[in-house]
Parts: structure tokens; sequence; C-alpha cells
């Protein structure tokens, strides 16, 4: 008789049997199953049966137990590609210059920079005053702040106006909940003061003692409220000076580059409402901008007599608009960007006598330099045909330099300075790569899949100079498709590791990404997300009917959102890839979405939908991977997570996992990785990851069947 719950969760994990592992050849050995407990779940009359919904129980032995067992049978899985994987591992680390730092930026009167050490895995904070060769001063020196923990992030990091007091946020968990702590740059000592439950951000008032920040709730982790508080007096010592009661928006705060005013945002995928104070008035009352409305986004930034707002109101790919600082109000807004159909205005840069504006035309960033005295412009040119530029950091606002960052599927990430007077562009730094890398090895272009709908959708791909297309190239399709964030073509040396051995790797662009404008993202969220998904499959067909690669030699890979593209995508045509890679993915929509207590639910409802509504319940229902898995052969499957996750929790791919399991009839490999150390970022540390990525490099290459 059965006498534990641990003795019907895991069945036995090392079973040798005569078969072999379809992974490697080696003897096979059975995977954990996870016991099935029926839990019914009802909505709106449809009631469905999860059978691994306990898997939730965090604090349940038995769930840790699992999760461990999942772990050990992915080592024992890939033990045979331990060399390879150590390989790997040796091939990043060797190509990064260990001895680095960042190039030096210009604010309040000090050069700023970070550095890393030879073997160090945390960067290390420095400036230095007046001068970027005078005497250094270090900051935080995190490989030492990070002794003894298993997982440690330092975030935002905000010196005071007065440059005597730095402020910053500390992760030791990796569930995203940062705790303020702040450190005299004078005598370098740490002060009293620690205020948890934040977002790890602050805004200073000009005194330099009294700071803005938001704190989380507790079960969701929304950023709800906005204390101001004075350094010195305990942390309940505070003022309430906003809350967000609408738990489909998050809070945020900041002061504006012109250090004039601090800013309160509230924000949620489809409407933006601002608050503003003057800096010089840490008491002040906060003046709302202009109210929310639906469908309604809009920024905002200052400089001199006005504030400038970047805002789709009758402008789907933005506009940017200009009013006083003493009416804000819509009806005062006057347009000086005008709205076109073709390039979406993503981001602005203010400066004393020019305006940076960064722009997507044809899925690539444009970037234009405006002059506000003779209100003319003009932009930059860059020579790739796949590219990705961008605005780097600019603090100094009095500045004719103008700071940016540029780098392609072939190219390292460059910084360049612009002088925005005389048109000269400076290289100051390249990404050094170790070894024997040479851009002019590779090859990067971009070609368009056509969508079941006709849509043309944009692939970029990059590989070794002299392959063929005859099919039997191993390919690496990477997506992602979400909230508006556009998968930009950069470089990588990580990725010299799969192109090196031939490998191919592609970008599908798919919708539900803004790489085509505004609209590109509209047509891949809520009631047309589908197409994200019937995107990223067409893109898979075009480039095995092109001779790229074969359906044997076809890989993805894909994180959290796009973790959920991979488990959409496999569901729908399994038959296009040889193996995928899902990292911490998103996977159990409807089940999440319906619960509000899951940090991030509610302000998910505008790009997913509200299932507590039945067209939007039937409608993620039909997608939701661990939902619509099927009885049928799948391709090989690695799928990672981490056990602190606050974005996707662990339970989600450890319960697809668990499924996938019970309903595919093939014999490939499926394996999952929890990290118990980490949430959604993976490892902390500057090496630590790349063990992981070298696990996943050699699942891949393996499969492959490739060196």
């Amino acid at each position: 008789m059965i006498k534990s719950l641990s003795e019907l969760i895991i069945i036995m994990l090392y079973i040798s049997l005569l078969s072999f592992s379809p992974l490697s050849g080696q003897a096979k050995i059975e995977p954990p199953r996870a016991r099935k407990i029926p839990h019914e779940i009802t909505v709106h009359g449809d009631t469905r049966v999860d059978n691994y919904y306990w898997l939730r129980e965090r604090e349940d032995p038995e769930v840790i137990r699992y999760l461990e067992a999942e772990n050990e049978y992915t080592k024992a899985m890939l033990e045979h590609t331990e060399p390879l994987q150590e390989k790997l591992y040796d091939e990043i680390i060797g190509r990064i210059k260990q001895t680095d730092e960042s190039v030096p930026y210009l604010d309040n009167g000090y050069y700023y920079y970070t550095r890393y050490e030879e073997g160090g895995e945390f960067p290390i904070y420095c400036r230095k005053k007046g001068n970027p060769d005078g005497e250094e001063e270090i900051l935080l020196n995190v490989n030492e702040m990070a002794e003894g923990y298993s997982f440690y992030h330092v975030s935002g990091l905000n010196v005071s106006p007065d440059n005597k007091l730095l402020a910053f946020g500390v992760d030791s968990v990796g569930r995203r909940k940062y705790s303020l702590a702040f450190k005299d740059l004078e005598t370098g000592e740490f002060l009293p003061d620690n205020i948890t439950e934040t977002d790890g951000y602050v805004a200073w008032a000009g005194d330099s003692r009294t700071i803005y920040y938001t704190t989380q709730n507790d079960i969701t982790l929304r950023s709800e409220k906005v204390y101001r508080h004075l350094l010195g007096n305990e942390p309940d010592d505070r003022d309430l000076v906003y809350y967000e009661e609408d738990e489909t928006f998050r809070v945020g705060v900041f002061t504006t580059k012109s250090r004039e005013y601090i800013m309160i945002i509230s924000s949620s995928t489809l409407s933006d409402e601002y608050r503003f104070a003057r800096t010089g008035d840490p008491a002040g009352i906060f003046n709302l901008f202009y109210p929310r409305e639906k469908d309604m986004k809009y920024r905002v930034d200052h400089h001199g007599e006005k504030f400038y707002v970047l805002t789709n109101w009758e402008a789907t790919n933005f506009r940017l608009m200009e009013t006083s600082t003493s009416l804000t109000s819509k009806d005062n807004w006057v347009e000086l960007i005008p709205h076109r159909d073709d390039v979406l205005l993503s981001d602005i840069e203010i400066f004393n006598d020019h305006l940076v504006i960064s722009e997507r035309k044809n899925g690539l960033r444009q970037l234009y330099v405006y002059e506000w005295d003779n209100k003319t412009g003009h932009y930059l040119d860059f020579p790739e045909e796949v590219y990705t530029a961008g605005i780097s950091v600019n603090a100094d606002f009095d500045s004719d330099i103008f700071r940016l960052s540029y780098t392609s599927l072939t190219v390292p990430n460059s910084v360049f300075d612009y002088n925005m007077k005389s048109r000269e562009m400076t290289l100051l730094k390249q990404d050094e790569v170790l070894g024997d890398f040479k851009p002019d090895n590779y090859q990067a272009r971009r070609v368009y899949a056509t969508a079941p709908d006709g849509t043309k959708v944009p692939v970029s791909l990059v590989h070794r100079k002299g392959i063929k297309k005859d099919g039997s190239n191993p390919l690496l399709l990477y997506g992602y498709g979400s909230y508006g964030y556009s998968m930009d073509p950069r470089f990588s040396s990580v990725r010299l590791s799969l192109l090196d051995r031939g490998f191919i790797y592609a970008i599908a662009h798919v919708r539900g990404g803004q790489e085509m404008g505004r609209n590109w993202y509209e047509d891949g969220k809520l009631l047309n997300k589908m197409n994200t998904f019937t995107d990223f499959n067409a893109c898979a067909r075009f480039l095995i009917d092109q001779n790229y690669t074969s359906p044997r030699k076809l890989f993805a890979q894909g994180g959290s959102a796009g973790g959920l593209l991979i488990g959409a995508a496999i569901n729908m045509n399994p038959e296009l890839y040889r193996g995928v890679v899902a990292a911490v993915p998103f996977v159990d929509v409807v089940t999440t979405m319906l619960d509000d207590s899951i940090p991030l639910t509610t302000g998910e409802y505008d790009e997913w939908g509200n299932p507590n509504d039945t067209v939007y319940y039937e409608y993620m229902l039909s997608y939701s991977p661990y939902d619509q898995v099927k009885r049928q052969d799948y391709p090989a499957i690695l799928i990672t997570t981490g056990l602190h996750d606050s974005q996707v929790q662990y339970w989600e791919p450890a319960k697809w996992a668990a499924r996938l399991r019970d309903y595919k009839t093939d014999q490939n490999v499926l394996l999952l990785k929890t990290n118990m150390d980490a949430g959604h970022g993976g490892a902390a540390g500057r090496y630590k990851r790349y063990r992981e990525i070298a696990m996943e490099f050699a699942f891949l290459i393996d499969l492959a069947a490739v060196k």
C-alpha cells in the first residue's frame, strides 16, 4: 500500500531499457512522470480538467522533489554532451575580453562607466570627476557585494543631484523584488536606510535628500504606490504621493533629462497617464498632465518652456507634439512631427539645441537629427542591409554630441559619437571579439516569407559565407512577437559557436512586434494573436522551401512570450521542426489569465484579452500551448525555467512538460531544466549564464549531428 504522495508523483528515474535514446544513441532511461491529480476549472459553463494543477504549490516539498527529479533526468540525458558543453563554454568565454570597460559618459560633471575584471562575475561601477582620464572612484564593486549569494542583481543606480549619494536596488532572490540601498560617496559608507518591496529605482528631488520610489503589491508584484521619503528617517516615515487603484496599470517615477521635473507615469498596454512636479520643490504637489484615455498612449519629456509629447492620439504610428509647461491639456498640443503611414516614431532624445528622433521604416531603425533653431533636420546614413542603430546614453543636456550604438548580425556592438553640428561620426569603441573572428567571414541578409493571409513577413538571416542552399544546413529560427517588442538584428559573439558549425541563424519578425509599424503589433495581439504563430510557421516553411534547411535540420527557439510562440507553433505544425528550445515559456495562458493573484495578470488583459469574457476565453483556449497539447508526434524539446520567476511562474513550463509526456506519441527527448536559484532572467553573473547557453547549444548541436 502506498503511504506517501511522493511515491505517487515520481516513478523510478533510472530504469535501464534495451532501447536507445533518440538524442544520443545511449541506453534509454525513463523520465520522471508527475502523478495526475484531477482539478476541475469551470469557466462560462466549460469544465476543463487540469491534472497537474498541484504543481503550483511552490512550498510543497513534493513539488520541489519533482523539479529536482526533472533536473536529474535532464542531466542524465545530456551527460554524453558534457564534453561538448564544456567546449562550448570555453569557446564562448574565450571570445570575451574579460578585463573590459564601457565608454565613459558625462553626467553632471562626472564621467561614469562600468568595468569588468578577469574572472569577475559582476560589474564594477565607477566614475571620474571632470576628466575621463582622471582618478577612478569605485561606486560599487558588485563582486564583493554578491559574495555568499547564489543569486545577486543590482539595478537602478542613480546619483543624487549634488553627486554625494548613490541609490540602487538589490535583488538577492531573482523574483525582481528589490530593496533600496544608499551609499555616501564622500565617506564610502552605506546609509542605514533600507526600503523593501520596491522596483529598484528612485527619483531624486533637487535637495539631494528627498527620494521618490514605487512599491509593489505583495501578491501580484504590481508597482502600485509612489512614496516620498526623506533619507535619515525611518522607512515607514514616508508620504504616499500616488496610489494606482486600477489593477491593469503599473506606476513608475523618474526625473526628466532637464532635471527640472519629477514625473509619475501610470501605464497599461493601451493607455498612459502622467503627473509632474518641480524637482526644486521636494514637498510639491503633482499635477495631472492629461487624464488617461482608452487606446491613447503618450510619453512626456521636457525642454525649456515646453513639454514634448510622443503620442498615438489620432496617429497610429505616433507623432510628436509640443505644449507649454503651464497648459498641458490635449487641446493645447501643437504638432511638431506629423504622423506617417509608413514610419513608426518610436523614441526621442532631447538636447538644448537639437532633437534626435528614432524611427522605424521597413523594419529597420532610422535616426533623424532635428535642429530647434531652423526647424530642419537630416538622417544618419548606415551602410548595411540589415542593422540596428539606436540612441545610447546621452545624459549631458547641453552637448552637441549625440552618442549612438550600432550593430548588425555581422558587426559587434559599436559606440559612436556624432557631432550634430559638423556631422562628423567618431567610433569610440567596438566590442572586441577575441580569437579568429572576422566579420567578412559571415553574410547577413533579409528575406520575406508569405503568411497564410498573404502578408509578407521579414526574416533576418546570418551564416558563414559559402553555404549551399541544398537543404542540408542546420538552422535555428528565433521568434518573439508580443507586446510590440521588435526583435532587431544584433551581433552575438555567443552565436558564433553555432555559425561556425554550419548553422544558419534566423529571426522571424512576426506580427505582435512593431518591426513594420504599429499595425504590425495590432495585427498580432488579442483576437489577432493567431497571426503570430502562423507567421512563424510560415517563415519555417519558407526556409525549408528555399532549401536553406529541411525539417530534419530546422530548430526553433523563443523565451517568455516567445516560449508561447514556440509552444503554439509545435502544436500546430510539429512536423516542421527537429527540435525546439523554450525558455521560461508562457504556455498556460488561460489558467494564468484567469488568476488575478498571479503577478502581471491584470496588466496583461489588453495584450491577450480577459478570459472572463467568453469571446476571449474561447480564443485564448484555441491557441494556449498547454491546453492544445495533442496526441501526436512532437520534435525534441528542451524547456527551461526558474523557480523564483515572477513573470512566468515556474509551474507553467513544469505543467506543460508533464502534459506533453502524457500525450506525445514519439520517442523524441523532452527535457525540463529548472534553475532553483534564479528567476525570469536566468542565472545572475557574467559567466554563469553561459553555462546555460552552452547546455542549450549542445542540445541543438547534438540533434543536428554536427561537430
